[in-house]
């Protein structure tokens, strides 16, 4: 999924959740070669979580 923040020039991560135990996570403009970071999901729904709050 991509963010519905995500500008016209591409600049934001994609999260993927088809991976059964694992969130993982990556830049967008870098999809080919770029560093996938793998999260257990307890820990991507923590971070998360606290991403709401400093929004709020």
């Amino acid at each position: 999924m991509k963010s519905s923040y995500s500008n016209t020039s591409g600049e934001c991560v994609e999260v993927a959740l088809n991976v059964p135990g694992t969130v993982a996570v990556r830049d967008s403009k870098d999809t080919a070669c770029g560093p996938i970071l793998r999260l257990a999901p307890q820990a991507w729904a923590r971070f998360a979580a606290e991403l709401g709050r400093q929004a709020a």
